[in-house]
C-alpha cells in the first residue's frame, strides 16, 4: 500500500526534510539585512497599512479591528505562501531530482514546514497587538491548534496538487496568482461577512479558508470554541483535499523527471 511506503520514506528521509526547512528559512531572507526579523515586520507593517486604510470604513462595525485583521491575515498568508511555494517545489529542485532519488513530496512538505515556522514567529506579533489593544486573552486560546492544524492539512493537499499540475503545465503558477487574489477577497480578512448580500453568502462560505479564519477568530476574538458548521466543513475539505493531493501526486510523480 502506498500509505505504508509514504510513512517508511518519510521516516527514512526525515533528515532531508530538516535540511530543506533550514535551506528554505535561511534562503528566504538571504540577501536581507534584517533577515528573519522580516517574519515579524511583514505582518506588522501589513496590519498597520491595512488598518489605516480600512479602519475608517469597518472599524465601527468590527470590535478591535487590528486583531480582527491580523488574525485572519496570518491564517490566509500561511495558506497562500505555503501553496505558492509548494507549487514551484518540483521545478525549483529539478537538478536534485534528476541526479538522485529522494521522495519528491519532501520538497513540497519542506516549503510548507518552513512557512509554518514563519507563521509561528508571526503569531508573536498577534500576541503583541492583542496586548497593545487590550484584547482579552480567553481560555479558548487552548483550542487554537485545531483550526491551525486543519489549515495545514488543507495547505498540504492543495500544495501537492499544485506541485503536480505545475510540473506539467507551467502556466498554472500565473493563473494561481489570480486565484489567490480572488480567495483573499472571498475570505473576510478586512471586512465583516455581514456586508455580503444573502444571495451570495453561500458562495463565500464554500471557501474553506473562510471556515478556517472564522474558526480561528471565534477562539481569539470571541473567546468561544469554533462554531460547529464552519469547523466541520474545514475538517472535511482539508482531509478530502489531502487525500486527493496524495493520490494525484503519487500517480504522476514518476513522470516528473520527463518534464523537468
Amino acid at each position: 500500500m502506498f500509505d505504508n511506503r509514504l510513512l517508511r520514506n518519510f521516516s527514512k528521509y526525515s533528515f532531508l526534510l530538516k535540511e530543506l526547512v533550514k535551506r528554505d528559512i535561511s534562503g528566504k531572507y538571504k540577501d536581507s539585512t534584517l533577515g528573519l526579523f522580516w517574519s515579524f515586520l511583514n505582518p506588522l507593517l501589513s496590519m498597520i497599512v491595512l488598518t489605516m486604510v480600512f479602519s475608517l470604513i469597518f472599524a465601527g462595525s468590527i470590535p478591535n479591528f487590528p486583531v480582527y485583521l491580523l488574525s485572519g491575515k496570518l491564517i490566509f498568508d500561511l495558506f497562500a505562501n505555503s501553496t505558492q511555494g509548494a507549487m514551484n517545489s518540483i521545478k525549483g529542485n529539478a537538478e536534485i531530482i534528476k541526479k538522485i532519488y529522494v521522495p519528491k513530496y519532501m520538497f513540497a512538505i519542506g516549503i510548507i514546514c518552513s512557512e509554518f515556522i514563519n507563521f509561528l514567529i508571526s503569531l508573536t506579533v498577534l500576541v503583541a497587538v492583542m496586548i497593545v489593544t487590550n484584547a482579552p486573552f480567553h481560555f479558548s486560546l487552548i483550542y487554537s491548534p485545531i483550526p491551525i492544524f486543519f489549515i495545514l492539512v488543507l495547505t498540504t493537499g492543495v500544495g501537492l496538487i499544485l506541485a503536480t499540475l505545475t510540473t506539467f503545465f507551467t502556466d498554472i503558477k500565473y493563473l494561481y496568482g489570480v486565484i489567490v487574489m480572488l480567495l483573499s477577497f472571498m475570505t473576510p480578512l478586512f471586512y465583516p461577512i455581514d456586508i455580503i448580500p444573502v444571495q451570495y453568502l453561500f458562495a463565500f462560505k464554500l471557501n474553506p479558508l473562510y471556515a478556517g479564519v472564522a474558526s480561528f477568530r471565534d477562539i481569539v476574538l470571541n473567546g468561544i470554541f469554533p462554531q460547529t458548521t464552519p469547523l466541520l466543513y474545514l475538517i472535511f475539505t482539508s482531509i478530502l483535499l489531502l487525500i486527493i493531493g496524495i493520490i494525484i501526486f503519487y500517480k504522476y510523480q514518476d513522470k516528473f523527471v520527463l518534464n523537468l
